[in-house]
C-alpha cells in the first residue's frame, strides 16, 4: 500500500458529516429514501486538499443493480437474457460474442462486466493469444476515441499544432 492509500485509510471515518457538508440533508433533497442515520454514519475519507468528505465503499459491498427500481432490473434483465442466452436467434458465434463483449467491457472501464466475459469466454475455450488480439483491439478502438475527441476539440478550439500538411516557409 502506498503512503497516501495507506494514509487515506486511515482516514475512513464513521462520524457523521457536519451539517455544511450537506449530509443527509443533502441526500434527502436528492431523492434519496431510506434511514438517514446510515447516510450520515458511512464510511468516509477526508480529501487532504479540500478538505471533502468523501463516501467510501464499507467492507460489504452493495448487491448488483442496487440502485436499480425492481422494473429497471426485470427490462435489463430480459434484454440481457435475450442478447446472451437465447442462442437459437443468436448470430455470432458465443466465443466471439465474449470476445466483443471484454472489449466492451474494457473500453466501457466495467470492472464487474471484464470478470465476468473473461470467465465465460476462457470457459468457451478462447485461448490467450485470442485474449491478447481482442485487449489490443479495445486498447486501439479506446486510443482512436481520445484522438477523435481531442480533434473535435481543436476544431472547436481552432488549434493546429501539428498541420498534416506544413505551411512552406519560403
Amino acid at each position: 500500500m502506498d503512503e497516501k492509500s495507506s494514509k487515506q485509510a486511515s482516514q475512513v471515518s464513521t462520524a457523521a458529516p457536519s451539517s455544511s457538508e450537506g449530509g443527509a440533508a443533502a441526500a434527502r433533497d436528492n431523492g434519496a429514501v431510506g434511514d438517514a442515520s446510515k447516510i450520515e454514519n458511512a464510511p468516509s475519507v477526508v480529501d487532504d486538499q479540500s478538505g471533502v468528505v468523501i463516501p467510501v465503499a464499507g467492507e460489504a459491498a452493495p448487491s448488483s443493480y442496487s440502485m436499480l427500481e425492481p422494473r429497471m432490473k426485470k427490462v435489463y434483465g430480459a434484454y440481457y437474457k435475450e442478447l446472451y442466452y437465447t442462442p437459437e436467434r443468436r448470430v455470432l458465434d458465443p466465443k466471439v460474442q465474449e470476445l466483443i463483449s471484454l472489449a466492451a467491457s474494457l473500453v466501457a472501464n466495467c470492472e464487474g462486466c471484464l470478470d465476468g466475459h473473461m470467465k465465460k469466454a476462457l470457459a468457451l475455450g478462447a485461448t490467450k493469444e485470442e485474449i491478447s488480439e481482442t485487449i489490443c483491439i479495445a486498447a486501439a478502438i479506446n486510443a482512436a476515441a481520445m484522438i477523435d475527441l481531442s480533434d473535435r476539440s481543436a476544431a472547436r478550439l481552432g488549434l493546429n499544432h501539428f498541420p498534416t500538411h506544413p505551411t512552406r516557409k519560403e
